[in-house]
């Protein structure tokens, strides 16, 4: 009876283990999962997205649209790029009216707008340095609460009903080039 209950046990945990797992890695399949857009030249090799630019605005944005949901994603910025992640973008005008604008930017000259900011809605509510090395952002959004986090430090904790659902973007902007990778979303 014991081996019975274990082996029913054994079978259950894998079920439950197999289902729960709802992560999905979005740098995959870049051609069928991302469109592009401006001026960013945007690759994908050995699992990193790279974005490198030299003057303007250049965007990866997703097919699909989503509404609430956990977003990992590790980044690495030089010291002059301008980038972020946008969510709930409600078109394919990726900017900070049309999206939440979650940035990346330790240098920028309005420093209530630098890494961590959501651009418009939120100051950082952290100061985390990002310049150089892998970081991680964790982007918590359910229904109008917006949270995130770089390292591990929360730097963003707001409540807006603007956006509902939409878009996921990265952004390459200015000058310099920004890397992406792990990207998760559950």
């Amino acid at each position: 009876m014991n081996y019975f209950k274990a082996i029913i046990f054994t079978f259950l945990f894998v079920i439950l283990s197999v289902s729960c797992k709802k992560e999905n890695n979005f740098l995959k399949e870049i051609e069928s999962d991302w469109l592009i857009k401006g001026n960013a030249n945007w690759s994908f090799s050995n699992n990193i997205i790279r974005g490198e630019i030299n003057e303007g605005d250049g965007f990866m944005y997703s097919k699909k649209r989503y509404r609430n949901f956990v977003l990992k994603v590790e980044f690495k910025p030089d010291s002059t790029i301008n980038s972020g992640v946008f969510i709930r973008c409600k078109n394919d005008s990726i900017n900070p009216l049309n999206c939440y604008e979650f940035n990346i930017w330790d240098n920028h000259p309005k420093q209530e707008f630098r890494t961590g900011s959501v651009v418009l809605k939120s100051f950082p509510l952290a100061k985390v340095n990002t310049v150089g090395k892998w970081n991680t952002y964790k982007i918590k959004c359910v229904d109008n609460h917006l949270q995130a986090w770089i390292n591990n430090v929360l730097v963003a904790d707001l409540v807006d009903e603007n956006l509902a659902e939409g878009y996921l973007g990265l952004q390459a902007s200015g000058n310099g080039t920004v890397q992406f990778r792990n990207m998760k979303l559950n």
